[in-house]
Order: C-alpha cells, then sequence, then structure tokens
C-alpha cells in the first residue's frame, strides 16, 4: 500500500538545521529550472494575470478592513465576510464598470455617427478662431484637415474611414464575453486570497525571509503598505469622485454624464486631473444655456475635489508615500503604457516604492535600510557654487 502523503503544515514549520547539502554547481542548476518552471508557469496562467493582478490590488486594499470584520465575528473568516466582500466588489466595482461600459458604447455610436457626418461634409470652423493670435495659421490648417469632405480620413482618426473602432458585432461580443470571463475569477480568485490571506502572506514572509533576511522583509512590508496607501488614495478616491461627481453631472442634465464621470474617475488619479473634466461638463451645460446648473456643477466639483484632495487623499496615502506631481504623472502614462489598464495602479505604486526606498536610502526616513539605534545625522553644509 502506497504511503499517504505528510500533510501540508504552516509555513515556516520546516527547516535546515545543517550545513547546505548541495554543490555550487547543483544549486546553480536548481535556480535555473526554478526560474525556467516559473516561467512556464506565467506563460501558462497569461491570459488570466490581469484578473490576478487585480484580485491582488483588491485583497491587498481590503485586507486592513477584513480584519476588522473578521475581529467582529471571527466564525465568519472562512466563507461569510470573504463572500461578502467580494459581492461588494462586484455590487461597486464591477457592476458600475459594466454600466458605464454600456453607456460608453452607446455614446461611441453617436460619436461615430458624428464623426461620419463630419467625414461627409467637412467641420466648419468657428468664428473665433480668426480672432485668436495664431488665427490665420489655424484657419489655414483647419481648412486642410478639416473644413473639406473627406480630409478627416487623412487624419487616422479611429472611425474616420467609415468603420467602427471596435470591429464588427461578433468580435465585439466576443471582447465582451472575455472581459465577462475575466471578472468571474477575478471575483472567485478575490474570494479565496481574502479567506487563505493569512496562509499566502506567510509564505511569502518565509520566502522572502529565505531569500533576503530579515532587512528584506521589512523592506517588503514597508513596500506593502506603500502599494496600500497608493491603491487606497489614487483608485478608491478617484472612483469615490467619478461616482459621485457623475450623479451631480446625471441630475444637472450634463450631455454623456455617465462617460463625464468615467473621465472624472480616471483623470483625478492625475493631481488637478478631475479639475479638467469638471470643467468640461460645466463648459457644455454653459454651451446648452443651462449656466445655472453649469454653475452648481462647478461650485459641488470644486468642494469635492478640494476636499478629496485635501483631507481624504492624504489620510490614505499617507506621509511616507506622497508623490511629487512629476512622479505621478510618469507613474501613471509609463505604467498605463507598459501593462495596460492595471498599470494605472501598478505604475504610482512601483514610483511609491521606489521613492519609498531612496528616502531610505539617502537618510531622510527612518527604515529598514538605516540603523533603528543610529543617531539622526547633521547633514553637510551644502557646498557653494562657483
Amino acid at each position: 500500500m502506497a504511503q499517504a502523503p505528510d500533510p501540508i503544515q504552516p509555513p515556516g514549520t520546516f527547516s535546515r538545521d545543517s550545513d547546505d547539502p548541495w554543490t555550487p554547481v547543483q544549486r546553480r542548476t536548481g535556480l535555473v529550472a526554478l526560474g525556467l518552471f516559473a516561467l512556464l508557469g506565467l506563460w501558462t496562467l497569461r491570459v488570466f494575470l490581469p484578473a490576478v493582478g487585480w484580485a491582488i490590488i483588491l485583497a491587498v486594499s481590503l485586507w486592513p478592513w477584513r480584519q476588522r470584520a473578521v475581529s467582529l465575528w471571527p466564525g465568519g473568516a472562512d466563507f461569510t465576510w470573504p463572500a461578502l466582500f467580494t459581492l461588494t466588489v462586484a455590487l461597486f466595482f464591477v457592476l458600475p464598470l459594466v454600466m458605464v461600459a454600456h453607456a460608453v458604447t452607446t455614446d461611441g455610436r453617436f460619436a461615430l455617427q458624428w464623426v461620419l457626418d463630419v467625414r461627409a461634409h467637412g467641420l466648419a470652423m468657428p468664428d473665433f478662431v480668426a480672432h485668436l493670435p495664431a488665427g490665420p495659421a489655424i484657419a489655414a490648417w483647419w481648412d486642410t484637415h478639416l473644413a473639406k469632405p473627406g480630409a478627416l480620413g487623412n487624419l487616422g482618426l479611429p472611425g474616420a474611414d467609415g468603420h467602427s473602432p471596435f470591429g464588427t458585432g461578433q468580435h465585439l461580443l466576443g471582447l465582451v464575453l472575455h472581459r465577462l470571463v475575466l471578472a468571474v475569477f477575478l471575483l472567485l480568485i478575490l474570494f479565496f486570497l481574502l479567506r487563505d490571506g493569512e496562509r499566502v502572506a506567510s509564505s511569502l514572509r518565509v520566502g522572502c525571509e529565505r531569500a533576503f533576511g530579515a532587512a528584506g522583509v521589512n523592506v517588503a512590508m514597508q513596500a506593502l503598505r506603500a502599494v496600500r496607501g497608493t491603491v487606497n488614495g489614487l483608485v478608491v478616491v478617484g472612483f469615490g469622485e467619478g461616482v459621485l461627481l457623475g450623479l451631480v453631472y446625471e441630475l444637472c442634465g450634463a450631455p454623456h454624464a455617465a462617460l463625464l464621470g468615467l473621465l472624472t474617475g480616471l483623470l483625478s488619479v492625475v493631481p488637478m486631473g478631475s479639475v479638467v473634466a469638471a470643467a468640461v461638463a460645466a463648459g457644455l451645460l454653459a454651451s446648452a444655456d443651462k449656466m445655472l446648473f453649469a454653475v452648481v456643477v462647478a461650485v459641488i466639483s470644486a468642494v469635492v475635489i478640494f476636499i478629496a484632495d485635501h483631507f481624504v487623499r492624504p489620510v490614505m496615502i499617507g506621509d511616507a508615500t506622497r508623490l511629487p506631481f512629476l512622479v505621478v504623472l510618469l507613474g501613471i502614462l509609463g505604467g498605463i503604457e507598459a501593462l495596460g489598464l492595471i498599470g494605472l495602479v501598478v505604475g504610482p505604486s512601483l514610483m511609491a516604492v521606489l521613492m519609498l526606498l531612496w528616502r531610505e536610502w539617502v537618510g531622510s526616513q527612518q527604515g529598514p535600510l538605516n540603523p533603528a539605534h543610529a543617531s539622526p545625522r547633521v547633514p553637510d553644509e551644502a557646498p557653494e557654487l562657483p
């Protein structure tokens, strides 16, 4: 009869107390094999990596709230609390995104029809353009690229050739089903992370300590806090701004309120970016002779953005991970360019980790790279420039 395998014990139960039994050649060979297996695993899961990434981001952000809930009722740690948090994410994140996607698709049809009309008849230049300082040059460019029928197609814009930028209906249906499947797997992975997060975190902590020592664990924990603060401060606050101001746009009768709310939420990640979206909404209302509603949108948007940027976001991000404007902007744009939509979170989070490590490296912040017993050093005077 075959011997039953040993039961799985908590991480860190077994450790090597004797000398290293591997030779240097065996150690290098094992590391190469481990790297190949890791790459093979990532390649196998490449389709689901976006869902895994978003699930990890949401789990890291929600973990403190999950811990508070478990402290109130420990019996719900295995199913009830993870299911409730997953359902909350589905209701407040996934469902609104589906609704916004539907609204954007509807607005996109109107935008495509507008592009087709401009392509067929040209776009007349507004009268105020001629009075601008560079009016003649702008008028000449406008007449060449926009005013003449068919000139819009030379710009290479999506939909300018008369075809939908989303492809055929069958292709669009396939994309929607693919995103729906990823959303289901995202929620499923999030449930298991919220349920078994302590075991996963313990495994990662033990593996990090065996690979990099205690200092590596400290760096990883501070990096985790930086990621959580960045996610909460940028994504959660931006999502809240987008939903709240989107409702204001809808109540005030702004055209395409869902699209403007999505734009507000996305631009709110960039410092002062939500101001641009709110100004667009107020401008559209003013152009439709709804001056009172335009003023209401401008005032409410100013109050919401001021409170979010000066009170809510600093508390959620924390002083240790606050980033300069340029670093945030480069992290967002670079992250989106390199990783797609998930780069909206990964880019600023990575910049926060790098900025945190740099501050510790130069000694401007206490952390694992600086000895805890070291006394503060008086910085040298800056050399005088010739």
